[in-house]
């Protein structure tokens, strides 16, 4: 595990500062180093050959994973969503880096993709690839919790406000649950609905948390030219990158806020980077098919 670098001040009037937890490690990076860390020390308890998960074509998950059965011995299975991204892995990034890592794919229909977590559907896996420790999409389970609840150290209990990107809910709670009890902790969605909520219920032992819904830039993987404006200036004046799917949407919308009055004027807030770099280079390749500025 790398060292992690002092916080990065990005806004002195705030006290607002930025924790590049990327820096775990240089592959499996932040919040998914957290979440695989107990999974894989479990499947390692049981014996376990073979890790089977679940994710979409940029998945920063499904690389994670990848990487780490390459790096622990595991075999490891990528059950991608949709069906038309069997004959054109060359041109994602994502899944040429994962089977690079050895990971072999099963593509699914969207719609049998939804049926994952089904008794049936997990039966049908086994026959076909025999036994396997499963990690769900994104990661999230009790094991990953654990992991992320050691995000926040004794160092970080100065802050007011701790912000970080969600998307299945597992690094938020592992967050709310560690958090000191004069911390806020303060969510951002990447994707679009209120639904999230009941998921960090599951997980989340306080009520110390809020979701802020307006910076997920149309959904999951939206993004527009403003955005990567941002992601870009970001870039050049803190020499810190952020990924348009996670990391730039929380750090927009922190910044926004703070210009609207959101937090009160003597808070010191701390921004959580997760990581989710490597989900850069195909946003690119779909920015470059579209005309549009890339992601520098």
């Amino acid at each position: 595990m790398f060292a992690i670098s002092n916080y990065i001040n990005i806004h002195i009037d705030n006290q607002l500062y930025i924790k590049p937890d990327y820096l775990t490690d240089p592959v499996i990076s932040g919040n998914k180093y957290r979440k695989l860390k107990y999974n894989v020390l479990q499947a390692k308890k049981q014996n376990a050959k073979t890790l089977l998960t679940f994710g979409g074509a940029f998945s920063n998950h499904i690389a994670a994973v990848a990487a780490v059965g390459n790096r622990f011995g595991f075999r490891t299975i990528g059950v991608i969503r949709g069906e038309e991204i069997r004959g054109n892995i060359q041109e994602n990034s994502t899944l040429m880096y994962a089977q690079s890592q050895g990971m072999k794919y099963h593509f699914v229909s969207r719609e049998a993709y939804r049926e994952k977590e089904t008794e049936t559907f997990i039966k049908n896996l086994k026959n076909e690839f025999g036994e396997f420790y499963l990690i769900p999409e994104g990661g999230t389970n009790e094991l990953a919790i654990k992991g992320c609840q050691e995000i926040l150290t004794e160092q970080d209990s100065e802050f007011d406000f701790i912000t970080c990107p969600v998307g299945t809910g597992g690094t938020i709670s592992g967050i709310i649950n560690s958090a000191k009890n004069h911390q806020k902790i303060i969510g951002f969605p990447a994707l679009k609905g209120e639904f999230l909520r009941k998921d960090i219920s599951k997980f989340a032992k306080r009520d110390n948390w809020d979701l802020i819904t307006d910076y997920h830039f149309g959904g999951y993987a939206k993004i527009n030219s403003e955005l990567i404006s941002f992601i870009n200036d970001f870039k050049r004046q803190y020499n810190m990158p952020l990924d348009p799917i996670y990391t730039g949407k929380m750090a927009y919308g922190v910044l926004d806020l703070i210009k609207k009055g959101y937090f009160p004027k003597d808070a010191k807030i701390l921004m959580i980077h997760t990581g989710g770099l490597q989900g850069i280079i195909g946003m690119n390749h779909v920015l470059e098919k579209k005309n549009m500025i890339k992601i520098q």
